[in-house]
This record gives C-alpha cells, sequence and structure tokens, in this order.
C-alpha cells in the first residue's frame, strides 16, 4: 500500500481559517476570489480533503497573500 492510498490522516494541516481570521475574510468572499465552491473550500479548512490541485493552492495563496507553507503545515 502505498502512501496515497492511506485512508488516514495525511499529516498536513491547512491553515485556511487562521488566514482568514487575520485577513478579515470570509470564506464565501474567497470562493468568489478564486472561483472555488465554499463546500470545497470548507473540506480544505476542516482537514479533510485528501488532495488539492496546484493551480486550487496557487489562487488562494495569491487571494490571501502569502506562501504555501503559510497555508499548509505539517500537523503537530
Amino acid at each position: 500500500m502505498s502512501p496515497a492510498d492511506d485512508e488516514g490522516p495525511s499529516g498536513i494541516h491547512c491553515r485556511l481559517d487562521e488566514l482568514l481570521a487575520e485577513r478579515g475574510m470570509t470564506l464565501t468572499r474567497l470562493s468568489e476570489l478564486v472561483g472555488v465552491s465554499i463546500v470545497n473550500l470548507s473540506v480544505l479548512k476542516n482537514d479533510r480533503a485528501r488532495a488539492i490541485r496546484y493551480s486550487t493552492l496557487a489562487a488562494i495563496c495569491r487571494a490571501l497573500e502569502c506562501e504555501v507553507g503559510d497555508l499548509l503545515v505539517i500537523a503537530d
């Protein structure tokens, strides 16, 4: 079994909630800016995402004016 087939936690934490709060931005507004549904952003925000496209990741980082490492971190 490869790591990608593992059904368990990924060990990656998404800091979307914290970044949105720091910027005073709502999930709805981020959705409008990046063209990703609120539902999909919510999955990411709640650490339930199994994958993310580079284009989506780049769009989120541009909208939040952050780097990938600010958004995604290794979970403790």
